[in-house]
């Protein structure tokens, strides 16, 4: 990965994107994809449409959510502690002895998420699986008076932003389901843009996946596509304790996934394989018996159904601050996508037979 397209994902990580909260992200997309993209407009629900060769046939989306879970501040008590509700699907035991951000108004505002000492925990309490009613947020504040100065109710909170890289060119951060998917769509249509498509292509920065692929059902009305590809994370399961009889084989590192099943156009899927194997770029299959949980779901079922396809980046310890990916598969991800777009002509025909 180039030092600049590096950046550019980096970028995305530290941007605060709980959703319904995305602005900071979105203003990221919109900077990187305003030097390449031909038109980036912003819809009043979020989402940020990067275009290139608009007038052209067949429309395709390409949808990455920027999202990413959260909590809100709900209520601020006589000590200036402060409790919050979830964005998003959250494993509470997640948030024991993290460090935190809430995102106010003046800026960042750093906090801690714990509990009561082991020391002071009875038998009974140690058993027990927190909820989020359970926990708190200190600031380090003396009073609400003081906490109401820094942060208001409604504000966003995320895990302390950042990005690590790992061995192996693995990188962890919070945040990258989906954050990744969003680079993807956008590295994607860079590539796309220095060539000579036939077909408009229209890389989305969608909104509020994580509460109901809300986004993806938005954009996708105004754009009218006939072609859709969603790009998201799934679960790698080459780490312990993972059943492959259950979830399948699906590695880091060992290229995107295309699953197949009937949230996937099979014409689209086996192009996507075929130009996989022209190109020599890594992937994996995947089975996908249902809906998928994903922008791929609105995107196959807008106005008369679109033919969807879905690209998806390996990811271990989903909604977690410590989500590892490949910056290997990113890339694969971008070229495939990439060389999807350039082979579509006004003739492609996806219907399945």
């Amino acid at each position: 990965m180039d030092d600049r397209a590096l950046q550019f994902l980096k970028d995305l990580l530290t941007a605060p994107s709980p959703s319904g909260y995305e602005q900071p992200v979105q203003a990221v997309v919109r900077r990187y994809a305003g030097e390449f993209a031909e038109k980036v407009t912003t819809d009043w629900h979020g989402n940020v449409t990067a275009c290139v060769n608009p007038q052209g046939y067949p429309r395709i989306v390409l949808a990455g959510h920027c999202d990413q879970i959260g909590l809100q501040v709900k209520y601020i008590d006589d000590r200036g502690f402060v409790w919050v509700d979830g964005i998003g699907g959250w494993d509470i035991q997640m948030l024991i002895g993290q460090n935190m951000v809430v995102w106010g108004r003046s800026g960042p505002v750093n906090g801690v998420i714990a509990r009561k000492a082991i020391h002071l925990l009875s038998p009974e309490d140690r058993k027990k699986v927190p909820e989020m009613k359970d926990l708190w947020i200190d600031l380090g504040v003396k009073d609400r008076e003081q906490a109401l100065q820094l942060v208001a109710v409604g504000d966003p909170v995320t895990f302390e932003l950042g990005f690590r890289p790992l061995q192996n060119n693995l990188a962890a951060a919070p945040g990258m389901d989906n954050k990744v998917g969003a680079w993807v769509v956008l590295e994607a249509l860079r590539q796309v843009a220095a060539e000579a498509p036939q077909a408009a292509v229209f890389a989305v920065s969608t909104v509020q996946e994580e509460i109901g692929l809300r986004g993806a059902q938005t954009s996708a009305f105004a754009i009218d596509p006939q072609l859709g590809i969603a790009v998201d994370v799934t679960h790698a399961t080459d780490c312990p304790t993972l059943d492959l009889k259950q979830y399948g084989e699906v590695d880091l590192g060992d290229g995107p996934v295309l699953p197949r099943g009937p949230n996937a156009n099979p014409e689209v899927h086996a192009r996507l394989v075929s130009l996989a194997q022209q190109a020599e770029i890594p992937v994996q299959m995947a089975a996908l018996p249902r809906a998928a949980s994903n922008d791929a779901n609105a995107l196959q079922l807008t106005r008369g159904g679109v033919a969807t396809g879905i690209v998806a980046i390996p990811n271990r310890y989903m909604h977690s601050p410590v989500e590892v990916v490949s910056l290997n598969d990113l890339e694969n991800a971008a070229r495939l996508i990439a060389r999807f777009c350039l082979s579509l002509t006004p003739e492609c025909d996806f219907t399945p037979r």
